[in-house]
């Protein structure tokens, strides 16, 4: 089938799937009113990858056939720049707001149809198997694939992952003549409404004993049993003008779930295989994934400071806290970009011929970003203080009344129209003070777990022989592999897999 487009997308959207959003199920998720926005621009996305081919599309490495570059299996650092340029596209198409693009997913599944020797572990042949026959049906049909690793909270003294018992995470609960029969929930699939499949895979290690959470698998959502609830919509039917993003980037979120479904063996990756399950997402998933992911926040923080930049010299603020602030904004962005930049210029080969980044840098990122985008919603409310509050409506600006009046008062500095002015502002507000904005604070303080949790991973990766033997100097301890030059640079592998230098 090939790279598909916007209309082909929408199409695929029409079969039936079990979707509740706002208490009420939906029929058709392209023209439902809490959805459609979502659906439009995905469809858009789609399209994107035609319109800019030469950045979005490559050939498919045994049909040739037109699929997006977020389906490569990268074999170089060549690789990964011709990657960047597709993710970076679809990044800025949608200013880094919604998270959960399809390239997302493609380029996790092409990181693990990679390294697909890493998910045979523990006799788990056949499982790795239908996984890279999976990719292939992925990028060959192009199709949008959402995705749940969340076990449920429902008792938090319990911990994170489930045990023996626990009725409500996902399990297995019987093989059948064509695959098994699983049943539980699990959080939360982004995208769900506007996906064609849902994957299952690995998340936190599961203890002794719980076998039967251990499962990995992808299904079409109009697989029987699935059932989506979705959180209370942030999607707006506003013009653009009023709700810029609102009416646009609702990506939505559901919580999944699976009453009985039967799972097809062919597309079983991991079958209560509890060591498969808790060693194949410690190795190349997470470079691998963060390219794109980190790319998605450069944009996003690029766009807000260009946004605190607009709202400044519209008011005309040049005070030296604003500069301050703004100077901060870019600071975030600035160190995102260099970082993205280390990762990929140090990438190296992690196993069977497949080139990822290196993870150091991406690490470090991974646990700041989730302080680092509160603090950039809080610096463009300072900045635009009451006058995110002040800003006509499009309604109000057309009412020949009102508009003499509105050109008078809510002018901006330097002759800058009342109109420019409130359409500044107006996207400020909906970036920093909507229900889609208090949705993207929540998604990026915890979309790759929390921030708290992300020092404590980098503390674990981070290399750690420079820092002891400076210090080791310091205090005139002799070393007997100490070397004679400091090597800068440290290419960071996962703890399982030692350092590169």
């Amino acid at each position: 089938m090939a790279a598909r487009t916007g209309k082909q997308f929408l199409s695929g959207l029409k079969k039936p799937r079990d979707i509740w959003v706002n208490g009420e199920r939906v029929n058709d998720v392209t023209s439902h009113p809490a959805l459609a926005g979502g659906a439009a621009t995905m469809a858009a996305v789609f399209d994107l990858q035609h319109e800019a081919a030469a950045e979005c599309l490559m050939p498919d490495p045994e049909t040739s056939e037109p699929i997006n570059v977020s389906h490569m299996i990268p074999r170089s650092r060549e690789d990964l720049a011709r990657r960047h340029l597709g993710l970076q596209r679809v990044a800025e198409f949608t200013v880094g707001l919604m998270g959960r693009t399809p390239d997302y997913m493609n380029v996790t599944y092409a990181g693990f149809a990679g390294r697909a020797d890493e998910w045979a572990v523990n006799g788990n042949d056949r499982g790795a198997a239908n996984l890279v026959a999976f990719q292939k049906t992925l990028r060959r049909n192009d199709l949008s694939l959402t995705h749940t690793i969340v076990h449920p909270t429902i008792d938090k003294s319990q911990g994170d992952v489930p045990h023996a018992g626990n009725e409500v995470a996902l399990h297995k609960v019987a093989d059948t003549d064509h695959g098994i029969v699983v049943r539980g929930a699990r959080i939360l699939a982004t995208l769900a409404p506007f996906a064609d499949e849902i994957a299952v895979y690995p998340a936190i290690p599961l203890p002794e004993g719980a076998d039967a959470y251990a499962l990995s698998f992808s299904i079409p959502m109009d697989t029987p049993g699935l059932k989506f609830l979705c959180r209370d919509s942030c999607s707006t039917q506003a013009s653009l003008f009023d709700r810029p993003l609102s009416s646009r980037f609702d990506e939505q979120d559901a919580f999944v779930i699976l009453d009985d479904v039967e799972v097809p063996r062919d597309r079983l990756f991991i079958n209560a295989n509890r060591e498969a399950y808790n060693t194949v997402m410690t190795t190349g998933w997470y470079p691998n994934i963060m390219q794109q992911t980190m790319i998605r926040a450069q944009t996003k923080l690029e766009f807000a400071y260009g946004l605190g930049v607009r709202m400044a010299e519209i008011i005309n603020d040049v005070s030296p806290a604003t500069s301050q602030l703004l100077g901060e904004i870019w600071t975030y962005a600035e160190f995102t970009r260099a970082a993205i930049h280390s990762a990929e210029t140090d990438a190296f080969v992690y196993g069977h011929g497949v080139c990822f980044p290196n993870g150091g840098p991406l690490a470090a990122l991974r646990a700041a970003l989730p302080t680092w985008f509160p603090r950039v919603a809080e610096i463009l409310t300072l900045i635009g203080s009451h006058n995110l509050l002040a800003t006509p409506s499009q309604s109000q600006l057309a009412d020949p009344k009102l508009r003499p009046l509105i050109d008078k008062y809510l002018a901006g500095a330097k002759g800058i129209s009342s109109e420019e002015r409130a359409r500044v502002f107006r996207l400020a507000w909906d970036f920093v003070g909507s229900a889609l904005a208090g949705r993207n604070e929540l998604y990026e303080r915890f979309y790759l777990a929390s921030g708290a949790r992300n020092y404590q991973i980098a503390n674990v990766l981070a290399p750690k022989e420079r820092g002891r033997r400076l210090v080791d100097q310091i205090l005139g301890v002799a070393t007997k592999d100490a070397p004679k030059a400091d090597a800068t640079r440290r290419v960071v592998n996962l703890p399982s897999r030692g350092i590169e230098k």
